[in-house]
């Protein structure tokens, strides 16, 4: 029960801290979704003033955070300062398509991930071109490889589109970079995992009794060495949704993302606070069922001190 507690806590304080920090870090950028949607169509000052001031955008800073936890705790997101569209709907409306595209992603980035872990781990003919791949899917960002990706498959191959959000042929091209790119992590923690287990002292013992070798290295190696891949792996949706922004706007996808992205440069500021409690709440979602994955496969990660 303590075990559990502490991971609330820590839940919670995650929650917490990232709609904290996107509070104050939108209020000290210069300027607000007003003020630019009214000046650029000719308000005046006073309509400008009369408009912030209806939205609660002058009341004292402190004033306006603890309404923004009100608010959020009875899950009220807010209005949107461009159309006065709630939040709520916004995000219901953009939720699907970012949905599919990070669950599909992960399952690509799992399944490349653990290849790619493998091969560079066993001694093989793929094992340097392994290597090479995870390298290259650690050090390279999502938009030069979803751009190269663009280049090649839809602009001098034309095998599939390079944008839009219908057909599954739209999804392939920003599935493969996010999956590419969340399989890097997912094969690092794979390899060292293996590279340990391998040398492990009872893994010379069952190579001594005489078993396979294939055996030893489904049953004793892999079964030990993937277990802190569950981890990585839900960590991993923190970068998915990352990924999603400029995934989603390289492919000019509709998502979360893209809202997000769009929402931050207007300073839509109830807009970008609802679109990061949720993930922030989904990622401390995911990786407390990472814990309780872990725990079950495990039992003693609960119980450090046994």
């Amino acid at each position: 029960m303590r075990y559990w507690l502490e991971r609330l806590v820590s839940a919670l304080a995650s929650i917490w801290l990232a709609g904290t920090l996107v509070f104050f870090a939108l209020r000290l950028l210069p300027g607000d979704a007003i003020q630019s949607q009214l000046i650029q169509s000719g308000a005046s000052p006073a309509v400008i003033a009369e408009r912030r001031a209806r939205q609660g955008l002058d009341d004292p800073l402190i004033q306006q955070y603890g309404r923004f936890w009100v608010d959020a705790m009875q899950g009220r997101l807010g209005y949107s300062l461009l159309d006065g569209q709630p939040v709520a709907e916004m995000i219901l409306q953009r939720i699907t398509p970012t949905a599919i595209l990070a669950v599909s992603a992960l399952l690509t980035g799992v399944v490349f991930g653990l290849l790619l872990g493998i091969g560079s781990a066993l001694p093989s003919p793929v094992s340097s071109t392994a290597r090479f791949m995870v390298n290259i899917s650690l050090s390279t960002p999502v938009y030069w490889t979803g751009t190269l990706t663009i280049w090649l498959f839809a602009v001098q191959f034309g095998w599939l589109p390079s944008a839009g959000g219908e057909g599954a042929a739209s999804l392939v091209l920003p599935v493969l970079v996010l999956g590419f790119h969340t399989a890097g992590a997912i094969a690092q923690v794979a390899a060292s995992g293996i590279r340990e287990t391998l040398a492990a002292d009872f893994i010379r013992t069952a190579r001594a009794k005489g078993l396979p070798e294939r055996l030893v290295l489904r049953r004793h190696v892999l079964r030990a060495a993937l277990l802190p891949v569950v981890t990585v792996i839900a960590l991993q949706t923190g970068f998915l949704m990352g990924g999603a922004v400029i995934t989603e706007s390289l492919f000019v996808r509709p998502g979360l993302g893209r809202l997000l992205l769009d929402s931050a440069l207007q300073q839509d500021y109830p807009v970008v606070q609802g679109i990061t409690l949720l993930l922030a709440a989904i990622y401390a979602l995911l990786n407390g069922l990472a814990d309780a994955a872990y725990t079950w496969l495990d039992p003693r990660a609960a119980h450090p001190a046994a």
